[in-house]
C-alpha cells in the first residue's frame, strides 16, 4: 500500500512508503503547531482548547482538563480554523470576514472584533459574557491564520513533492499516518479540510503516537531493533526541498 507518514512539530518529518522505495523529506512548519507565534496560543495542559466547533448561534469549545480556557493548543489552532471555514468566517484567502457581512450568523457577529486594526475572533469571554476589554478574550487574530496557513503550505508542499517524486496522486494514498505529540490528537476532519494532509476517507487517517520516542527506545534496548534501523538507512531516499526550483511556487499556491 502506499502509505504517508507525517510528523508534526517545528519541524515536520515527511516519509512516503510505495512499494519496495521509502522517500523522506523535513518541512519547515514554524512552531505555530506548539503555540509559539499565536496570540492566546499555549501548550497543552490544563486550560488548552484542544477542540473548536462553530454552529450558527454558538462556539463550543473542548479544552483539557474540563476547567475554564486560557488558551489555544496547537490542535484547537487547527481546529478553530478548519470550524470557521466551515461557517464561512474566513473567506477562500484566509482573510476573516468583517462583521457586517452578508451571512454572518446573528449570534457569532458580537465575537468578530478588533484588536487595533487587526481583525479577531472571539473563541471565549473569559468572563462569561461578552466584553470589550480584548484582555479577556480569548481570541483568533488574522495573523494567527496566517500563521496557520504558512506551516500548512510547508508541509503539503512537502508531502505533494515525495508523492511527484513516485508518479502518484493524493488519490492514489491507502493510509495516512499522524505522529508527534501534537499530530496524535489532530482531528483527521479539520486536517483535511484546510489541506493539511491528503483528501482521504477518513478512516484512512491514523494516529500513530509518539512513535520517535517509541523508537528510541527500541534502538536502545535491543541490538537487533538498532542493527534493523541502521540497515533502513540504506533504504530511504531523501528528497532536499529547498533544492527543489519548485517548491517556492507549490509553497505559495497552498497558502490559500
Amino acid at each position: 500500500r502506499i502509505r504517508l507518514f507525517i510528523d508534526i512539530g517545528t519541524n515536520c518529518e515527511i516519509l512516503l512508503a510505495a512499494g519496495d522505495r521509502l522517500l523522506a523529506t523535513a518541512a519547515p512548519a514554524g512552531p505555530a503547531f506548539e503555540g509559539a507565534a499565536i496570540r492566546c496560543g499555549m501548550r497543552a495542559a490544563p486550560g488548552a482548547v484542544e477542540g473548536v466547533k462553530i454552529s450558527d448561534e454558538d462556539v463550543l469549545l473542548q479544552v483539557i482538563g474540563d476547567v475554564a480556557p486560557v488558551g489555544l493548543a496547537g490542535s484547537g489552532l487547527v481546529d478553530a480554523v478548519a470550524a470557521m471555514v466551515a461557517a464561512g468566517l474566513v473567506d477562500a484567502s484566509g482573510r476573516l470576514i468583517a462583521p457586517d457581512a452578508p451571512g454572518v450568523p446573528p449570534g457569532l457577529r458580537a465575537r468578530l472584533r478588533q484588536v487595533g486594526q487587526e481583525r479577531v475572533f472571539v473563541l471565549a469571554f473569559l468572563d462569561d459574557k461578552p466584553t470589550d476589554d480584548p484582555t479577556r478574550w480569548l481570541y483568533l487574530s488574522q495573523r494567527d491564520i496566517r500563521e496557520l496557513q504558512f506551516a500548512k503550505a510547508a508541509i503539503a508542499t512537502g508531502w505533494m513533492l515525495l508523492l511527484e517524486e513516485q508518479g502518484l496522486t493524493a488519490a492514489d494514498v491507502a493510509q495516512v499516518l499522524l505522529a508527534g505529540s501534537f499530530g496524535s490528537y489532530l482531528s483527521p476532519t479539520s486536517a483535511v479540510r484546510i489541506g493539511l494532509v491528503p483528501d482521504v476517507a477518513l478512516l484512512r487517517i491514523v494516529s500513530a503516537g509518539n512513535v520517535a520516542g517509541e523508537g528510541s527506545k527500541m534502538a536502545l534496548l535491543s541490538l537487533r531493533e538498532r542493527a534493523a534501523a541502521q540497515a533502513l538507512l540504506e533504504e530511504v531516499h531523501y528528497v532536499e526541498l529547498s533544492d527543489r526550483a519548485d517548491f517556492n511556487d507549490r509553497f505559495v499556491d497552498l497558502l490559500a
